[in-house]
């Protein structure tokens, strides 16, 4: 079946936006506040839209016009917003977010561009198969681990984790984050399996660069002991990782 393509006068139900006030490349963030920080990087900007989680903008940078989403926590909040852009047309989308490093030397302040994610996420499983590999665009994760690499942040590529918990229960074990970090995993996080499983339905093409801000192997008993992701060193990653995916959201 092809994927769905909306005319240019529709309304993304839950976006809000209309198809036409979309450019055909996006990036998406978690935290409609750091959307709205993207927004002040780029010229020409706008507003169209502010709807529960998504609060989406259009504006221009270095002259291509690009569309700016936030989707929220968790996958599947988010895959509405990446289904809905795709239905839209947009046909580039780079996700910028926080992630918890799992390997050692993944640690606060660097950065991590994804190869691929597994899906340990509620519902990328609805869509595809279990045997299905969420994949991020090759081309895509080569230029920004070469873009990221300018910003002068330790820089990491490979596997990423995509669970739906954030707090761990003490009831059951959870996330076997010491399996994961055996298996090579590097960070983990909640979104990028459905992004690279909804680009890969539709065609696109789609990335992930992410901010480490804490590594839960780190902690001694509670994995969110001590975790505070507004510090100066996750601020610089953030930054980093937001210039990292708009350079290269524009990029031929």
């Amino acid at each position: 079946m092809a994927p769905v393509r909306l005319p240019a006068d529709a309304e993304l139900p839950l976006l809000r936006a209309r198809v036409a006030d979309l450019s055909d490349r996006a990036l998406v963030v978690g935290d409609p506040g750091r959307a709205a920080r993207v927004a002040e990087r780029l010229d020409d900007v706008q507003q169209l839209t502010a709807n529960r989680e998504y609060h989406v903008y259009s504006g221009t940078h270095r002259g291509v016009p690009v569309t700016v989403a936030s989707h929220g926590v968790g996958a599947a909040g988010a895959a509405v917003c990446f289904e809905e852009l795709a239905r839209g047309g947009v046909t580039r989308i780079i996700r910028s977010g926080t992630a918890g490093g799992i390997q050692p030397e993944v640690v606060d302040g660097a950065i991590v561009v994804a190869t691929g994610a597994v899906r340990a996420d509620g519902v990328s499983h609805q869509l595809v198969p279990t045997e299905f590999p969420a994949i991020a665009t090759p081309e895509l994760a080569v230029a920004l681990k070469a873009a990221a690499a300018k910003t002068g942040l330790e820089v990491h590529s490979g596997i990423v984790l995509t669970g739906d918990m954030f707090y761990p229960s003490d009831v059951i074990t959870g996330i076997d984050h010491r399996m994961w970090q055996r298996a090579g995993i590097v960070a983990v996080e909640m979104e990028a399996s459905a992004l690279f499983v909804i680009a890969s339905l539709h065609g696109i093409e789609a990335g992930a660069v992410f901010a480490i801000d804490g590594n839960p192997l780190a902690a001694k008993d509670d994995a969110m002991d001590g975790y505070d992701p507004y510090r100066e060193i996750v601020t610089r990653a953030v930054d980093g990782a937001l210039d990292t995916a708009l350079d290269v959201l524009i990029a031929d």
